[in-house]
């Protein structure tokens, strides 16, 4: 199987990551609806529905940033929700959000490192990722490491950035992410951090499609599966803890 070094092994990445993403967290939420048109919240329910099946009472929700997955799941009734991100000022801002709409009882952010939890084993039911596995420094470590705090035959949800493959579609969103998606980002939020450079730059080389499914095969998951959603710029990716609860 093939590995993605400038994705999946980066050393020093950790720390880039949290300065970049500190730097636009206070513009985080408008760039995602701008630059997704919006669709970024039909995904994520997607990415809710795919964990649904799987009835988690304890979700932990990795890269949670402003906590907007968090609180898209909290429609699968779980006991807890636990959202994790090295990025400071976007827990913040999540925490915020999370107290105007009285949920900081029911979901708690805090921060840390997906390749390093502080959480013993078997603690979660489900886990999700949305458009953050591009960003963990090392992936296999990541993705065992999620494994490690998930029950047996609990689930791992993957919401990701992926490349389309038809045209017209694949032209389109060539030019638009090399040349207007960062020029909107640094636009709208005034930041010199290269956020909105550092996202298509990281999506070229993600291990995106059968290939992800392969490193979630080499992580130790079991019934892998994969979605594409929007004509293939995001996909949706699962896999199941071996054993049962």
């Amino acid at each position: 199987m093939k590995h993605y070094p400038p994705v999946g092994e980066a050393k020093g990445k950790k720390k880039e990551v949290a300065l970049m993403f500190d730097a636009v967290a206070p513009r985080y939420d408008l760039l995602n609806r701008l630059l997704s048109g919006g669709i970024d919240r039909s995904w994520r329910k997607a990415a809710v529905n795919m964990l649904a099946p799987h009835k988690p009472k304890r979700i932990l929700d990795l890269a949670t940033g402003t906590a907007d997955l968090a609180i898209e799941a909290i429609r699968l009734n779980p006991e807890k929700i636990v959202g994790v991100d090295i990025a400071e000022e976007m827990l913040k801002i999540g925490r915020e959000k999370l107290r105007k709409i009285n949920l900081d009882d029911r979901i708690t952010l805090q921060r840390g490192d997906a390749e390093k939890l502080p959480f013993s084993d078997s603690q979660f039911d489900g886990a999700m990722v949305s458009f953050g596995v591009r960003n963990f420094e090392n992936l296999q470590k990541g993705l065992k490491e999620i494994r490690r705090v998930l029950k047996p035959g609990g689930a791992l949800v993957i919401l990701e950035f992926s490349r389309p493959r038809a045209f017209p579609i694949k032209q389109f969103y060539g030019i638009y992410s090399k040349y207007i998606m960062p020029a909107i980002g640094k636009l709208f939020s005034k930041s010199s951090s290269g956020a909105y450079k550092y996202l298509p730059d990281s999506i070229a080389v993600f291990p995106d499609g059968d290939n992800f499914l392969a490193e979630l095969e080499a992580a130790g998951y079991e019934n892998r599966e994969a979605k594409r959603l929007t004509f293939g710029v995001a996909s949706l990716y699962k896999g199941v803890v071996p054993g049962k609860k």
